[in-house]
This record gives C-alpha cells, structure tokens and sequence, in this order.
C-alpha cells in the first residue's frame, strides 16, 4: 500500500486506477495533434490572408479609368478643401502640356492627372454667361471665350464658370454653380 512516487493520486505509469480503461498521457507531455483554438487561430490567419490577397486581385483586375468629369471633380473638390482649410483663395487651372488641373493657394500647390487611357484631351475654363464665341469643330459647337483659371474662396463659394472637355471628335460641357461649386442641373422641358 506505498503510496510511492509512482503512484501518487491514484495514477501509476499513465493508467488510472479507478479507470484502467482510461489511458492518460504521462505528465508534462501531450498528445500529438492541435488543439481546437490552435485549428481556429489558423483557420483565422488562412482567412485574413485571403481576404487581404482577394483585396490585391480585384484592384488590380478592375478596368475601371477616371473619366475626364472624375478628373475635374478630384481637382474640385481638393481646390474647394484647400480654399476652406487655409483660409485663402484658390486658383484652379489646366496644364495642357502635362494634362493635369492644378490648384495652388500661393504656399501649396496641388495636382489632378489624366488617366493616361483617356487619351488626348483639351479642357477649357469657359465663362458663364450665354452667347459668345463660338466655332464649329468637328460638327460640334466650341466656345472660345476661355478665362485662363477659376477661383475657389474659403467660404465654399467659387467664380461662375463652364468646363469645356474635348476627347478627339467629342465635346461636352459642365456648367458649374458659384454657390454650391457643383454643377447646375439642367431644366427638364415642359
């Protein structure tokens, strides 16, 4: 009846007593294989890189170009942000050499590029009022009273104007609101 280093609380070389049944691993070893938050921890990681390289694919698979009105809205909105934010006047103008609008308060200068899949473009700061000068190129009506560069003021308002884009034979014009900064919705006929 020694209770012996062998056999203490009823359990002697790896058999239970009360159970001979029962085989239990010898102490501070354990079974091979994993435990069940062991598999979860993987099966999350597994997941996660998945998700992140799914992620990678579908941006690098998406066709999807800026077209030239998405160009000029970026180019807005971060002339109207820029004027709000510092506090001053800000200038928005198109460099046609290098086919991007840029937007400078006089200390920082910012820039929107063409997707260079748009292909040729011209894009002109146009007056607001009606009438003008106009030509016809290409079977389509062009204004030519262009003003060089629009402003955007720090209270959200900007100058009245009217973009003109040019893409090989097609033209088309926005008509952008000195209130709002956003373009003027055209009036359904009666």
């Amino acid at each position: 009846m020694g209770a012996g280093p062998s056999s203490i609380g009823g359990v002697s070389g790896g058999r239970s007593q009360l159970h001979p049944h029962l085989d239990l691993p010898p102490r501070g070893r354990r079974r091979g294989g994993f435990t069940v938050l062991e598999t979860l921890l993987v099966i999350a990681l597994i997941g996660l890189i998945a998700a992140v390289v799914a992620g990678g694919i579908v941006r690098m698979a998406n066709t999807d170009h800026p077209t030239p009105d998405d160009t000029f809205w970026q180019a807005c909105h971060g002339a109207q942000r820029l004027a709000s934010l510092g506090e001053r006047e800000v200038t928005l103008s198109f460099d046609s050499k290098d086919r991007k609008f840029v937007w400078t308060d006089g200390r920082q200068t910012e820039q929107a590029v063409f997707d260079p899949a748009v292909g040729d473009i011209t894009v002109q700061f146009m007056q607001a009022r009606q009438g003008g000068s106009v030509i016809l190129i290409a079977g389509q009506v062009v204004e030519t009273d262009e003003v060089p560069r629009v402003t955007f003021y720090p209270d959200g308002t900007c100058t009245a104007f009217r973009v003109q884009f040019r893409t090989g034979p097609n033209a088309w014009q926005v008509d952008i609101d000195p209130w709002t900064c956003a373009q003027v919705l055209a009036k359904k006929p009666s």
